[in-house]
């Protein structure tokens, strides 16, 4: 049974690292912290492995528990200001692919836009830039679909000032 269930957690965080890497890319800044942080990721995702619902999305899962470890690591660490990420290096997957971040004026203000929000509008915004829906976000939040509106409502409001000043 423990071999059926290693061999099935190993398929499904290859299938799904991109939300590892997304994550870990959002929350540090330098290759080895993102290392460590992906490491933490996939640790948390295994001891939680059992507890896992197969009637109930992995990705949302898997978002879930990362964002939360992601979180927990930039309170655990005393250089948080380090680990701020421009995101312009490293989310480059969110942009189309053809777009090059340093000439691309629009994205590179988003970017620094998000590096700048605190833990929960950055997991907000990752989530809804993967088109995620409102009840998809809210279920890896943990927060309300509603609240999830508010939050993105404001956050674009935010951008819009931000962007035309």
């Amino acid at each position: 049974m423990q071999d059926d269930a290693r061999q099935q957690f190993s398929e499904l965080l290859e299938r799904h690292r991109g939300i590892v890497l997304k994550v870990a890319f959002a929350y540090c800044a330098h290759p080895e912290d993102r290392a460590d942080l992906a490491q933490e990721i996939a640790t948390q995702l295994w001891r939680a492995f059992s507890g896992y619902d197969a009637e109930r999305s992995f990705s949302t899962w898997m978002y879930r528990i990362a964002l939360n470890v992601a979180i927990s690591h930039l309170r655990n660490t005393s250089h948080r200001r380090q680990h701020a990420v421009p995101l312009d290096d490293v989310l480059h997957d969110i942009a189309d692919e053809g777009s090059d971040p340093e000439s691309d004026e629009p994205l590179r203000l988003l970017h620094r836009f998000i590096s700048q929000q605190d833990p929960l509008n950055r997991a907000l915004l990752l989530l809804y830039l993967e088109d995620r829906s409102h009840r998809e976000i809210a279920d890896v939040l943990g927060i309300s679909e509603n609240n999830v509106a508010t939050k993105i409502s404001r956050l674009k409001q935010r951008m819009r000032a931000d962007f035309s000043s």
